[in-house]
């Protein structure tokens, strides 16, 4: 039986398929770094450019600072960043040279491993971004080979993908993405041989959610047949629309003989501090799910489907989830059915939104999907719908976006940002000003806090809310007593 190594995913994908990215703030992550640390994982998938956008436009802290001081408190664990290469936190394509700097940024911040992931499966933009990501001072790319349910992806589709992934230096190690968790242990007995067989001997790790409840007995196959790495989430964290509980899976594979190499103790206290902190902060556990056949329809991954609720439910629409959903559907049909993983999820999910609250379908259309038509992300793996394609190509719209200029350079944006360092820049350049301003204003007002407990939040919560209470003159003391305890608060008071 083989050595089995976990990458924990809790801070990234836990984190946005089941707390619509928004649940962990720096500190947040600062607090259980050193125990994760100590877990053992091969690596953390820590962060994306949404998840950098999400730190500065939700919670106004700089996301560059937050990846230098976890890497200081993770000196032991890599961090790992994805993203396509071709777009930093807009949806708009950006120019080789601004991504190129954003590769060097994060090198620099202390990103040591970097999954490279072309929704298309264009191979030679995946081989573009590697070599641009080792020139900068990457120490490790990942491939990443999308998973998806088609006539056109079959086993033999994987394998010529995954000979293209080993005849690239620049990359050290392959992925396979299974976003929708549609991967069954049945087709994995065929599909990870297929890919294996033709990586000339380089890694290969899977990444499958939980969505339909296949990834726990599909990681067990995996195991069996060369995969070296399984994703994994922590306690509250795992399950659900997220990846597999760690401890679930090192307890299934030390069953099945394999040697996991984990600190359970390290491992049960992350989880212990993830429940703690999604009690305090009232957010959703993962837990797991029942078969859900509509999923091989849509394909959605499951953060997308929970950060669409989400919306929905902001816009005050829960309602017309299920309209969503089956609208979903459609749409990707018409659109040639793309792999339903970023940007395209959001792409999809737009265009079905509009048609199901507009007037008609493809009243509205949002620029991404313009430019998806155009042609902008690569070539789709079916057609176009030609009455849909004609609709959208006929808008003055369309006609505007064919006609835009390519992507500003490096000096045309230091040129519109004078006296931004490129940190600074990069946000600028993707982001609305007064989010990168209230970002910058916060980081100026206090240091960033390093320390969390969830046990204290509440008391945290209930004294904010007593010292802004509406209508009247906030609390300004506050006394506390039980048998053997006494905490005084206020302006002139002590603590007895």
């Amino acid at each position: 039986m083989a050595e089995i190594r976990l990458l924990d995913v809790s801070i990234r994908d836990g984190n946005q398929s089941l707390w619509g990215a928004t649940g962990l703030t720096t500190r947040q992550i600062l607090q259980i770094a050193p125990v994760l640390d100590r877990a053992g994982f091969a690596a953390l998938d820590f962060t994306s450019s949404t998840h950098m956008g999400i730190a500065v436009r939700n919670h106004k802290e700089n996301p560059w600072q937050r990846i230098r001081l976890a890497h200081a408190a993770l000196p032991h664990t890599p961090l790992q960043f994805i993203g396509t290469g071709f777009r930093f936190i807009s949806w708009e394509t950006s120019n080789p040279e601004v991504m190129r700097l954003v590769y060097e940024r994060l090198v620099d911040c202390g990103i040591g491993k970097f999954i490279v992931l072309d929704p298309m499966h264009d191979m030679a933009a995946v081989r573009r971004t590697a070599a641009t990501i080792r020139a900068v001072g990457g120490q490790e790319v990942m491939g990443a080979l999308t998973y998806t349910v088609s006539d056109v992806h079959d086993d033999a589709f994987y394998a010529g993908l995954a000979g293209q992934l080993a005849a690239c230096p620049d990359i050290t190690r392959a992925y396979l993405k299974d976003p929708a968790g549609l991967l069954t242990p049945d087709r994995a007995r065929t599909l990870i041989p297929a890919i294996t067989g033709q990586l000339a001997g380089k890694p290969l790790e899977l990444h499958s959610h939980c969505t339909l409840g296949l990834s726990p007995l599909t990681y067990l196959i995996a195991a069996e047949l060369g995969v070296s790495v399984l994703h994994t989430g922590c306690g509250p964290l795992a399950n659900g629309t997220s990846l597999p509980d760690a401890q679930r899976v090192t307890a299934n594979l030390r069953e099945q003989g394999h040697q996991v190499s984990v600190n359970d103790a390290a491992v049960a206290a992350a989880a212990a501090y993830f429940r703690r902190l999604a009690a305090a902060e009232s957010r959703p556990a993962g837990t797991p799910g029942e078969y859900d056949a509509s999923f091989l329809r849509h394909q959605l991954a499951g953060g997308v489907v929970t950060t669409l609720r989400r919306q929905l439910a902001e816009i005050g629409l829960a309602g017309r989830f299920g309209a969503v959903m089956a609208e979903v559907a459609r749409v990707r049909a018409e659109l040639g059915y793309p792999i339903m993983v970023t940007p395209f999820p959001q792409v999809v999910c737009s265009q079905a939104l509009a048609n199901v609250i507009g007037s008609e379908r493809y009243a509205q259309v949002p620029d991404q999907v313009i430019r998806y038509v155009l042609g902008r992300f690569g070539r789709p793996a079916g057609p176009v719908d030609p009455e849909v394609a004609d609709r959208i190509l006929s808008l003055p719209r369309a006609r505007e976006l064919a006609a835009e200029p390519p992507p500003p350079g490096l000096a045309e944006l230091r040129a519109r940002f004078p006296g931004a360092g490129d940190e600074e820049m990069l946000l600028r350049a993707v982001m609305p000003a007064g989010e990168v301003d209230a970002m910058l204003a916060a980081g100026r007002a206090a240091p960033p806090a390093r320390h969390y407990n969830p046990d204290l939040q509440g008391v945290l919560d209930l004294l904010a809310r007593l010292g802004s209470r509406p209508g009247g003159p906030g609390v300004t003391d506050m006394s506390v007593r039980k048998p053997g305890f006494r905490l005084t608060l206020g302006g002139a008071a002590g603590a007895g």
